[in-house]
C-alpha cells in the first residue's frame, strides 16, 4: 500500500519513492526511501523535512525490521508440501504479531507450489522454503547449516509416512521405510539440532504424533508401531530435556482431512490381498469401505491443528501431550475400550444387518 506524501503535506506533489510494505508480515518496507532526493527535487519543502524524517525513522525505518527479526523465533518445520505441515507453516508465517521466522522444508522442492501460493506475501519474508529429507543426514545438515547461526528455536517434526493393510501383505522393506521416516527421521533431526539447543539452554521440540500412540488401530499396525516408538522415545528424552531448560510437546491428532490420508487410502486400495486369508481380506475390505465415512464424521482440518499448535508454542509452560480432536480423544486406563469399540464397529454391524434381514423375512 503506497503512502503519498502529499496527503501529509497539504497536497504537495511527490513521487512514489516512499512506500509501506505490501505485506503486513514483511517486517519492513519494500523500497528504499530517499529524503535528500525528495528535497532536492522540490517535492518536499525543506521546512517539512524534519517531520518527514521523524515519520520515516519511527514508522518505516529498516531498523524496525531488524529489531523485529531479532525478536522472532526461528521455526523449522518438516513435511510442508501439503497437509498439516503446509497449514502450520502458513499460519505461523502469517502470525499477526510477527513472532516467527518460518523455514518450511520438504523432501522434493518440485512440490512447493501449493505452499508458495498459500504463503502469499509472507514468502521470502517470514517464510522461506528449503529442501530437507529426514531420511538423509547430509540433507538435514545442509539445511541447518544454511540457517543464520544454525539457530532453531522451535523444531516441528511433522514429516511422515502412513501404511495400512494386513502385515502378511506388506514387505519388510516397506515396513522399514515407514520406521525410517517416522521414527529415525526424528532421530536424525535431533542429532543435528538438539546439541545446539542444549548449548543455548533454550528450545522447543514439537512432534506431530497421532492418537494411535494410545491404541493401535486395525490394519495400521506398522504406522501405529512407529508412533508408539516416537512417544516412548520422547518420554525418555523429556526428563533429560528439563536439565537443559528445553521443552518437548507431542501433538496427537485423530483423523485429519489431508492429502496424506487420501494417499494412504489409495495405497490401501492397491493392496494385494492374495497372501491374506479370506477372513482377513474381508475385514480389510470392510475397513476400506468405511474409511472415508470415518474421516468425514470425525476428521478435523489441518488449519485447526495449526491453530492449536500456535497456541501451544506460545505458552510459557506447554503440555507434554496434547490431543487436538475432542471428538476423537479418550482416556482408557486398562486399554480395553478401543479394542471392544473397534470390534463392534467392524463385526457387530454386520450381525445387526443380518438380524434385520431375518426379521424382515419373518414378517413376510
Amino acid at each position: 500500500m503506497e503512502i503519498e506524501l502529499q496527503r501529509l503535506y497539504r497536497g504537495t506533489p511527490c513521487p512514489s519513492a516512499l512506500t509501506l510494505p505490501k505485506c503486513p508480515h514483511s517486517g519492513g518496507h519494500e523500497s528504499t526511501w530517499r529524503p535528500p532526493t525528495l528535497v532536492r527535487e522540490g517535492c518536499l519543502p525543506p521546512g517539512k523535512f524534519s517531520l518527514a524524517f521523524i515519520y520515516i525513522l519511527f514508522f518505516i525505518s529498516p531498523l524496525s525490521s531488524e529489531n523485529t527479526a531479532m525478536n522472532q523465533k526461528v521455526v523449522l518445520i518438516t513435511g510442508c508440501s501439503s497437509g498439516i505441515g503446509l497449514a502450520l507453516a502458513v499460519r505461523l508465517a502469517k502470525d499477526e504479531k510477527n513472532r516467527f521466522m518460518v523455514y518450511a522444508t520438504m523432501r522434493n522442492l518440485d512440490k512447493s507450489e501449493a505452499l508458495a501460493e498459500a504463503a502469499g506475501c509472507t514468502l521470502g519474508s517470514t517464510l522461506k522454503i528449503k529442501q530437507l529429507d529426514v531420511c538423509d543426514e547430509n540433507s538435514i545438515k545442509a539445511c541447518v547449516d544454511s540457517l543464520p547461526m544454525r539457530r532453531v528455536d522451535i523444531l516441528i517434526s511433522n514429516a511422515g509416512l502412513g501404511m495400512i493393510g494386513p502385515i502378511e501383505c506388506q514387505s519388510i522393506d516397506e515396513m522399514k521405510t515407514v520406521m525410517d521416516t517416522n521414527f529415525f527421521g526424528l532421530m536424525r533431526l535431533l542429532k543435528e539440532i538438539l546439541p545446539d539447543m542444549k548449548t543455548r539452554k533454550s528450545g522447543h521440540i514439537v512432534v506431530i504424533s497421532n492418537v494411535m500412540r494410545i491404541q493401535g488401530i486395525l490394519f495400521n499396525d506398522i504406522y501405529a508401531a512407529s508412533k508408539f516408538a516416537i512417544e516412548g522415545f520422547c518420554e525418555s528424552l523429556a526428563v533429560q530435556a528439563l536439565r537443559f531448560n528445553l521443552k518437548i510437546s507431542i501433538f496427537e491428532p485423530g483423523p485429519v482431512i489431508t492429502e496424506f490420508e487420501r494417499k494412504v487410502y489409495e495405497e490401501g486400495l492397491k493392496t494385494d490381498l492374495t497372501k491374506a486369508d479370506e477372513v482377513t481380506a474381508d475385514m480389510f475390505n470392510n475397513i476400506l469401505k468405511n474409511y472415508n465415512l470415518i474421516f468425514k464424521s470425525l476428521g478435523q482440518t489441518p488449519e485447526d491443528v495449526a491453530e492449536q499448535t500456535l497456541k501451544l508454542i506460545t505458552m510459557k509452560k506447554p503440555p507434554f501431550r496434547h490431543q487436538t480432536n475432542t471428538m476423537y480423544a479418550y482416556e482408557d486406563l486398562n486399554g480395553d475400550l478401543p479394542i471392544e469399540t473397534f470390534y463392534k464397529m467392524v463385526f457387530e454391524q454386520d450381525k445387526r444387518k443380518l438380524s434385520n434381514r431375518k426379521c424382515f423375512r419373518d414378517l413376510l
